[in-house]
């Protein structure tokens, strides 16, 4: 019997043709051969894919889909037969093949290309877990073509995110989760306190997709090593360290790492890893004598506390490691000998208590270990462990569940960590923040290592009068600050387009740049494409960076620039700044540079594009990009939501018209802004007011 086709919604048709949803609305109404709905419901429709790709290919509409996209529509017929794990070394082997090889085996007849695209994968049994064991059949050649035409035209790692949709889901049960890009980032530039190099061999015991190794390796880590139990993820480990890191030396092994360590005699100079947890069978009993456990046979409730000892035991003498683990191993009773011993014996040094929704799952607020091995003659423990606390964002940067202010955060847990790392004895603590705690003082019948028992211990530091004066001086703001939105919303009579909803030719941001319309920048990290470079080049030192919470707040840039690049975006005047990595398919907030912004370094995780200002107004294109739909059409989705910008699509409007549609834009941005800065200072205001009327420091208003 024929395998029944997979079904797709009305947004998913509208990606697939590289058209609008009102589009797809417009053909259901009006061409009676449209397919009838398969399933779901009256308000939201289910399609059925084999028949929707004919009623589009007989228009001529299949093309304009975008090659991640089509490879995403593929793997939708064949699910159910492992296609995306089967595919996995498949995008490696295609992306050492240049555009012209790959447009051949595209041409070859179907029994041809499985028999080359087989032989291509056999070739990495050594540097792909399970490579050897990969089979195509003719079958297949339908993935096999969209795969290779999708690392042709977009590259590997966006072939790559699109299987990790299909194959790769994070599972509460097991308690493994993906770790994102701006955490992995945050744990990678935590293994160097100082300005020293940066570690040269790292490890993750639990690598998962690799986000914590690739974030090394764009910091100058050379020898990459990685295990993980799920084979499907240490091929796609393996695969995707290959893309990012191809000069390093990588070794990624399949297997339970406590149970089955694959690297038992490797030692490194530094160790990232986000390992399960909540995992009770991890081999407590048939481990019970192994040497590892120099702090402790961790108890059986506590597998955390074995990964923690776990790495410590693949550290050099001197070297960190850093840990994403969930709060209760900090406090927990069962783990309080072990927890003592780690602070008796000096191997931990830090604690950082994230917000909740840094990581999966969001509604827990994680924490960072820092773990250290302690030198041989290091004489036994040390004198204090540093707590900081990040949990407490200011309410006006939250923007939704797992929204972080990651340059905020990143900025605290740096800042802090390399202070104390310095000079321990000397580290000044921050009430409510930071503070460094005495070994002696924590070790105690509970050992509670948790950051907010011992930041918050202190109350304001400032005098009644100065913060009643505060106080007063934050109202007053946010008055004017209230005045300036309402000023800000009386603007524009919004008027309808007609009976129908308007439509017009468009554009893509490719085609826009291959006519010189504008063009496209971007600051590319060393160790990326381009050259690499050992040093920052003295036209960029000092230079503000523009980071992706400076688009989506509005706020000046307040980022720097402490490593080299490989290219350098700088800012204009009129420039239009949208963020390469996205929080959800939903519109983001481009940003049109201004003067403020002029001679500013973008950060490497933003795009810049330079609008020819006699064929294009900055703030019609900043408003059309940035439309959810658009955005939905030009990402693909992977550990996290990745724009293409090239696949971005602007109408085709009179440079006239363009200017009155980029006014209302730019005033929805002012109104936009007005927003966000009273949320703010009314958040503001009423946290200093109830931290004053808690500490003593004011009194409540007298009754009227």
């Amino acid at each position: 019997m024929p395998k029944p086709s997979a079904q797709v919604t009305a947004a998913d048709i509208s990606r697939m043709a590289g058209v609008t949803r009102a589009t797809v609305s417009n053909w259901r109404r009006r061409h009676e051969d449209f397919p009838a709905p398969a399933g779901g419901t009256d308000a939201s429709p289910l399609y059925d894919l084999q028949a929707v790709r004919a009623w589009l290919r007989a228009r001529g509409h299949v093309a304009a889909a975008t090659p991640a996209e089509e490879l995403r529509t593929v793997l939708r017929l064949h699910s159910g037969d492992s296609a995306a794990t089967r595919a996995l070394p498949l995008v490696l082997a295609a992306a050492r093949r240049d555009k012209d090889a790959l447009t051949a085996l595209t041409e070859l007849p179907d029994a041809d290309l499985a028999t080359r695209a087989g032989g291509a994968v056999a070739e990495l049994s050594g540097t792909v877990p399970g490579a050897d064991a990969v089979r195509y059949q003719p079958g297949d050649a339908d993935l096999l073509r969209a795969l290779l035409r999708c690392v042709r035209d977009d590259g590997g790692q966006s072939a790559l995110d699109v299987l990790a949709e299909r194959e790769l889901d994070d599972s509460a049960a097991s308690g493994a989760y993906q770790t994102p890009e701006p955490l992995s980032d945050l744990m990678a530039r935590l293994l160097a306190p100082a300005t020293d190099p940066y570690p040269s061999r790292v490890f993750d015991p639990a690598c998962g997709s690799a986000t914590t190794l690739v974030a090394a390796a764009r910091l100058g880590a050379t020898h990459l090593y990685g295990q993980d139990v799920l084979s499907v993820q240490a091929q796609r480990s393996a695969v995707r360290l290959a893309l990012a890191a191809p000069d390093a030396d990588v070794a990624v092994r399949d297997g339970d790492s406590l149970r089955a360590d694959a690297f038992p005699g490797l030692t490194v100079d530094g160790v990232l890893c986000a390992p399960p947890y909540g995992v009770r069978d991890w081999g407590h009993d048939e481990l019970a004598y192994d040497p590892r456990w120099a702090y402790g046979l961790p108890p059986r409730a506590e597998s955390e506390l074995a990964w923690v000892q776990h790495v410590l035991h693949h550290l050099e003498p001197g070297a960190l490691a850093v840990l994403l683990l969930p709060p209760a191993p900090a406090a927990r009773p069962s783990g309080r000998r072990v927890r003592a011993e780690l602070l008796r014996g000096g191997a931990l040094r830090a604690v950082i208590a994230l917000p909740p929704g840094a990581a999966a799952p969001l509604h827990i607020g994680l924490h960072l270990w820092v773990l250290q091995r302690p030198e041989p003659d290091g004489g036994g423990g040390r004198g204090s462990v540093l707590f900081v606390d990040t949990a407490e964002e200011p309410a006006g940067n939250r923007r939704g569940t797992g929204s972080v202010d990651w340059d905020r955060l990143t900025g605290t847990a740096l800042t802090h960590w390399r202070a104390f790392a310095e000079d321990p004895s000397g580290f000044v603590s921050v009430p409510g923040t930071a503070h460094a705690v005495p070994v002696i003082d924590l070790i105690d019948d509970v050992t509670d290592l948790t950051p907010a028992r011992h930041v918050r211990a202190a109350g304001p530091a400032a005098s009644p009068a100065d913060i009643a004066r505060q106080t007063r001086e934050l109202y007053g703001r946010l008055t004017e600050s209230v005045k300036s939105l309402a000023a800000s919303g009386g603007h524009g009579d919004w008027r309808p387009a007609g009976d129908q909803l308007r439509s017009w030719r468009t554009a893509t941001v490719s085609d826009l740049t291959r006519g010189a319309a504008l063009t496209l920048h971007q600051t590319v990290p060393a160790g990326g494409r381009g050259k690499r470079v050992a040093e920052l080049p003295k036209e960029y030192a000092g230079r503000p960076v523009l980071t992706g919470q400076d688009v989506a707040t509005g706020t000046p840039a307040s980022g720097e620039l402490d490593t080299p690049m490989s290219a350098y975006a700088v800012a204009e005047p009129g420039d239009v700044i949208l963020p390469r990595v996205l929080s959800s398919y939903r519109g983001v907030a481009a940003r049109v540079a201004d003067e403020r912004d002029a001679g500013h370094v973008l950060g490497p995780t933003l795009f810049l594009l330079r609008p020819d200002p006699d064929r294009l107004d900055p703030w019609f294109l900043a408003g059309f990009l940035s439309a959810e739909e658009n955005i939905s059409s030009a990402s693909t989705l992977g550990t996290s939501v990745r724009l293409t910008p090239g696949h971005l699509r602007v109408p085709l409007l009179p440079l006239e018209e363009q200017r009155r549609y980029g006014e209302a834009f730019r005033r929805l941005h002012d109104l936009r802004a007005a927003a966000r800065r009273a949320a703010e200072l009314a958040a503001e205001a009423v946290d200093l007011t109830a931290l004053g009327l808690t500490s003593g420091a004011l009194l409540p208003p007298e009754a009227p």
